[in-house]
């Protein structure tokens, strides 16, 4: 049986052959451990891992390459930003629409001093800006929301909200787990001081991979962690400059190389058409699915202004049953259940059984989409 994977929210699937052949040229011709050694593989690795800091800083326009700091993933990302901003006291404006990567560690944050306000988003996932400037407050320290969700695809308009954040004196944190390679960023024109990052989803490259934007004076931020750097290695202190403040340890590097190389692809490929195959495929699945009177989607169920992912259900079955049906009759991988966000679910009645998640990406052709619509009406009992 053919495998058709739509769970590209979750990680993207396959990566291009760009990306493999750029980790194993690494792993047979580097290796070296960068900026430890002197010797030719040490100086290589670096210099694997400061090519892909250059170009993620113009991917994102970012206009100091070593405000671009790795993490293992965008969870990793939020958590520097959140625990090492906030502090006893402060207030945090955020949406209902947070994936638990903002939500759990904003709740271990409440319970230590400090306040969260979370905004209600519409039934359709979208944070209205005004709804959230107006939680607003003398303390407000932050805002942090998703660019869109992981449930319903909703992008968000930063661009609204960190105009106001600027205007208003409030820091402003992005979670681009969902649109970094496929949504343009532009930090700068968005006012954004944070920006985290997933390198394995629309990024198009290995697990373990990720990063934050620091727009702000780093050392208005604690790192979450501190170590070896292979700088000032004289003092017991951790560095205070970018990027070495907040990358202590052995960097990913293989990964690194991967992530570059994911980026060299969107790049030569047009970010502009990424959207385009999304909004392509999302009316595609829109016209398939009118015609099946037992299904209830989710999400704005708008081209360009969603992202390839649309949540489902069928009346009457569960979605753990469909998602299992799909799986071993049609090949058909997705994702059941909260994702992560039960929140977001609350906000759009599907909690606590959650939504069966269809998420496309760049290599799901309009015959995939078609096979799975064909599926989905047979499960339904419409076809």
């Amino acid at each position: 049986m053919k495998i058709r994977y739509f769970d590209n929210a979750a990680t993207s699937w396959p990566k291009p052959g760009s990306v493999l052949k750029a980790m194993k040229d690494y792993f047979l011709h580097g290796g070296g451990n960068p900026g430890r050694s002197g010797h030719g593989k040490s100086i290589g690795a670096g210099r694997v891992v400061l090519n892909s800091r250059e170009r993620l800083a113009g991917f994102f326009n970012v206009p100091d390459p070593s405000r671009i700091v790795f993490a293992k993933n965008a969870t990793e990302a939020l958590n520097t930003a959140l625990f090492g901003l906030l502090q006893r006291g402060d207030h945090v404006v955020t949406s209902s629409m947070e994936h638990n990567s903002v939500m759990r560690p904003l709740a271990f944050l409440q319970e230590h001093g400090i306040e969260v306000t979370a905004v209600e988003a519409d039934d359709t996932g979208l944070v209205h800006p005004d709804s959230l400037m107006k939680a607003v407050k003398k303390g407000t320290k932050l805002a942090v929301i998703t660019h869109a969700s992981n449930v319903t695809g909703t992008i968000n308009d930063i661009g609204a909200v960190g105009k106001m954040c600027r205007k208003r004196g409030v820091l402003f944190l992005v979670d681009g787990a969902q649109t970094a390679g496929i949504v343009p960023v532009d930090v700068q024109r968005m006012n954004i001081d944070l920006f985290a990052f997933s390198g394995h989803k629309g990024l198009l490259g290995p697990q373990g991979t990720g990063g934050l934007y620091i727009g702000i004076d780093e050392k208005l931020l604690r790192p979450l962690m501190r170590g070896g750097t292979g700088s000032v290695s004289d003092r017991e202190v951790q560095p205070d400059f970018l990027p070495d403040r907040f990358e202590s340890g052995t960097l990913n590097v293989i990964g690194i190389a991967g992530l570059s190389a994911g980026v060299g692809y969107l790049l030569n490929m047009g970010r502009d058409k990424i959207l385009e195959h999304d909004g392509r495929l999302l009316e595609m699945f829109l016209d398939g699915f009118s015609t099946i009177s037992r299904i209830m989607l989710y999400g704005s169920r708008k081209p360009l202004e969603q992202t390839g992912v649309l949540s489902f259900d069928i009346l009457g079955k569960s979605p753990s049953k469909v998602g299992e049906i799909l799986d071993r009759e049609y090949g058909i991988q997705t994702r059941i259940g909260l994702h992560c966000a039960p929140s977001a679910h609350k906000t759009i009645g599907t909690f606590p059984d959650g939504t069966i998640r269809l998420s496309w990406g760049i290599f799901t052709t309009e015959k995939d989409v078609q096979y799975a619509i064909h599926a989905v009406k047979k499960i339904a009992g419409s076809a």
